[in-house]
């Protein structure tokens, strides 16, 4: 299976929250875990903003940012090219998607082109999960 995690459940890989367990063995039974260039910045922001709120503690914090960069590498990382920056614009105005939402959602319907296996899309939005089916990610 090739697994595309946008960032909400990239996130629960690092911090426990509900789904994790779910999210951590889609991606134990992918070949390949893709995602977007920008999943790396949201990422970070949603663990500062963890932080900053008191729901993780220091510790955890500085080992949840070395995991995401020890483990970024390994990720099948999607840059953004005026293609997909293109795709994007008229998935959000289609969709009611959100900027960086409209982003991967086009990033993963641009890997599902250039591959032979359907992609399988992993969000915890309603609405981008919904956008992915009709446009007709798994």
């Amino acid at each position: 299976m090739i697994l595309y995690l946008e960032t909400s459940n990239l996130v629960k890989l690092y911090v426990r929250e509900s789904d994790s367990t779910e999210v951590a063995r889609l991606v134990s039974e992918a070949e390949v875990v893709a995602t977007s260039i920008v999943a790396y910045p949201e990422a970070r922001a949603a663990f500062a903003r963890k932080f900053r709120e008191k729901g993780i503690v220091e510790e955890d914090y500085l080992r949840i940012k070395k995991d995401l960069d020890d483990d970024w590498e390994k990720y099948f990382i999607i840059n953004l090219t005026d293609a997909i920056a293109r795709s994007s614009g008229d998935l959000a105005e289609k969709c009611g998607l959100r900027g960086f939402d409209a982003i991967h959602l086009a990033s993963a319907l641009e890997l599902n082109k250039a591959l032979p296996h359907p992609v399988h899309f992993s969000s915890s939005d309603a609405r981008l999960r919904e956008s992915a089916k009709s446009e007709g990610l798994l």
